[in-house]
């Protein structure tokens, strides 16, 4: 195939993906920022969370609309877009995008809107418990969309069957409890978090500089910033636990993102900054903090990481190995009854895949010279320079939101909310999460390339039979009418930010509150 219509197909779900993930972290977050704020209703019975709960409940559902919108797109690319894809795993693939659209998205679509009209027709509890469900299906949504994405980066649980050609279920359990699925699970859920209670605490800190709607702002500061220092330690801690997860099951991801190209004696070192070289296959000016990275990634001092010249060489003889499987395979293809040729198979089959590599340079991999092979091993090698500097951008990030909730935290603890320089900080952080989660989604999805499942299937054997003339039209097409919608969302958000709460609520002023009775304040 064509391998202009390759990268096409790949440049345009990575650009429906970034759409879809600049409205899904603000969605996961804010569902649950929207649960605290009406427990806190529900418990106190004061009007003013009432006010603060559907406040930012109306943000959110305008948020939802174009996160739905998105995720419809991306499945239907499968077909479209990664027909062979589809065919080739899509009995495993499947299951799990379909169980996420039978029980999260209807679980979600329909207490959406219970939740938006039913403030007056149901009871304080009945409504909190609409609320959390729609929290909890928007979390089920992420939980089986990354059960699938998991898989996709450590394919168990499964086999090739050469009697229909495809891959096939062994075992639904170890697909549902993969590893790397359980580990980018909590730490993409956590960055969603992050994500809302930084948009939350910024809306709120314009609020108090603009002195209005200071009850609201106030309430909404004091929770955003204590879930959102929880969420931030969570996530450099899940990600921690990500990182271990790629020793055993992405080694070469690891390798990459640290542009450790030979093994080092353990524990390893890891590099804080360097100057990575696909070309010389070397990092120039490193510097490394001795110990740091084996200690993350094997929890030892004995425990071993790899090195990317040593993987390759591994690479090279499973892509040999998997010669002699592909070879069987074909004489399968003539004769199912072939007994040598399926034994010959059953030896081989784990190392399938890696011959499928060779289809990039040669049509039959059995005709693959030495060099062939070669090339093959080192195209299993990401694009190490983009791995080593977007994981350090991202990993930075993590740590700078760490810092920032706790000073967050502070203020509101000690109710100094006119620290002027914090507030006006926390309005122009806004964007940072969402580079956080692009810049992880990037990590994840170019750290498992060359492959579309990694070790089964190269990423350029599964695009569809499409033209450069139709790729090009579906990307200008999807790039004008998301474009265009997203500018819809940012106004209809800045709209609904200027215009404020619905309701007018009176809050008590401090010195009333010290003394003995309250004298009602305006909110705003």
């Amino acid at each position: 195939m064509d391998m202009a219509v390759i990268e096409l197909s790949r440049l345009q779900f990575a650009l429906t993906a970034l759409y879809h993930f600049l409205f899904v972290p603000l969605t996961l977050g804010l569902s649950f920022i929207l649960v605290i704020m009406e427990s806190i209703y529900v418990m106190t019975g004061r009007p003013i969370w009432r006010t603060v709960t559907r406040f930012w409940a109306k943000l959110f559902g305008i948020n939802f609309v174009l996160g739905v919108a998105t995720g419809l797109t991306m499945e239907f690319e499968f077909g479209t877009n990664w027909s062979y894809f589809s065919h080739y795993v899509g009995d495993i693939f499947g299951a799990p995008l379909a169980i996420e659209g039978l029980m999260a998205f209807f679980l979600e679509a329909t207490f959406v809107g219970l939740m938006f009209f039913g403030w007056d027709k149901l009871s304080k509890r009945q409504h909190l418990f609409t609320t959390f469900m729609v929290a909890l299906g928007s979390n089920l949504s992420a939980l089986w969309i990354l059960i699938a994405n998991g898989w996709m980066q450590h394919p168990v649980g499964s086999r090739f069957n050469p009697d229909t050609m495809r891959m096939e279920v062994t075992d639904f359990m170890a697909v549902l409890f993969n590893p790397v699925a359980q580990a980018k699970f909590v730490h993409t859920v956590s960055a969603g978090y992050v994500t809302a209670s930084v948009f939350v605490l910024g809306v709120s800190a314009w609020y108090l500089l603009k002195g209005k709607w200071v009850a609201v702002a106030k309430r909404s500061f004091t929770v955003a910033a204590a879930f959102g220092l929880a969420s931030s330690l969570s996530v450099v801690v899940l990600g921690d636990e990500s990182g271990y997860a790629l020793t055993d099951n992405q080694k070469m991801k690891l390798a990459s993102l640290e542009a450790m190209w030979h093994t080092e004696p353990a524990p390893a070192g890891i590099a804080i900054f360097g100057i990575p070289s696909l070309e010389g296959r070397d990092t120039r000016y490193e510097i490394k903090i001795p110990y740091v990275l084996g200690l993350i990634s094997t929890r030892s001092l004995t425990g071993q990481v790899e090195g990317i010249t040593e993987l390759v060489a591994k690479a090279q003889g499973r892509i040999e190995n998997g010669i002699q499987a592909y070879d069987a395979v074909e004489k399968l293809k003539v004769d199912r009854t072939d007994m040598v040729a399926r034994e010959q198979f059953e030896r081989h089959k784990l190392d399938l895949g890696y011959a499928m590599l060779l289809k990039r340079f040669v049509a039959d991999p059995r005709t693959a010279t030495p060099d062939q092979i070669v090339q093959a091993a080192w195209s299993t090698v990401p694009n190490v320079p983009v791995m080593f500097w977007v994981f350090r951008v991202m990993a930075g990030l993590g740590f700078f939101f760490i810092g920032f909730f706790l000073l967050a935290f502070y203020f509101s603890t000690v109710r100094r909310f006119d620290a002027r320089w914090f507030l006006r900080a926390a309005v122009w952080i806004i964007p940072l999460p969402w580079l956080a989660a692009e810049f992880g989604w990037v990590l994840a999805e170019i750290g498992r390339q060359p492959w579309a499942i990694e070790g089964v299937l190269p990423t350029f054997l599964g695009a569809s039979s499409l033209t450069v003339a139709q790729l090009w039209t579906t990307i200008i097409g999807f790039t004008l009418l998301y474009g265009t919608l997203a500018v819809i969302e940012v106004r209809l958000m800045l709209a609904a930010i200027r215009k404020g709460p619905l309701e007018h609520i009176d809050e008590p002023s401090d010195a009333a509150v010290a003394g003995h009775g309250y004298t009602p304040l305006p909110a705003e």
